[in-house]
């Protein structure tokens, strides 16, 4: 069986950052979803859960983090192109999101393509394509040893 990822995000308002999701392409899944969260899956693998903050207060004593004002994660989603970054973070901005929020501009070419946005809450998304080539020799290429 392929893992599975769940990334739990505490949402100050349910609705609203269900609507979000739905519009970059996640689809909610009813099974998992009542009035304190949502599941929002972006493919077989990968699954968002969106928490009311009373109900992700409920998993752990740490305080939530205003995802506005700090940063506590960056979550990255591969594209299959650059038209898919622009394509993604396009909708996040239609939808409400702050977008191209990082310090550093990463479109400027190169091997690999990324922008970034912020949903509702202020979580930091970053869509990114790579030249599949420069994937295969990876950033730091390894060379293999002879048998």
């Amino acid at each position: 069986m392929s893992r599975m990822i769940f990334v739990n995000l505490p949402v100050r308002d349910l609705e609203r950052s269900k609507a979000f999701y739905r519009a970059i392409g996640f689809r909610n899944e009813p099974k998992f979803s009542n009035e304190a969260a949502a599941m929002m899956v972006l493919s077989d693998t990968i699954s968002v859960m969106l928490l009311t903050h009373p109900f992700y207060a409920t998993f752990t004593r740490k305080p939530i983090a205003d995802a506005n004002n700090s940063s506590q994660v960056l979550l990255c989603i591969s594209c299959d192109s650059p038209e898919e970054v622009d394509q993604i973070t396009d909708a996040a901005g239609a939808a409400g999101g702050k977008i191209d929020v990082s310090q550093e501009d990463q479109t400027k070419g190169g091997p690999m393509y990324g922008r970034d946005f912020e949903d509702p809450d202020g979580h930091q998304w970053a869509p990114m394509w790579m030249d599949p080539e420069f994937a295969a020799k990876g950033a730091h290429p390894v060379e293999t040893a002879e048998a």
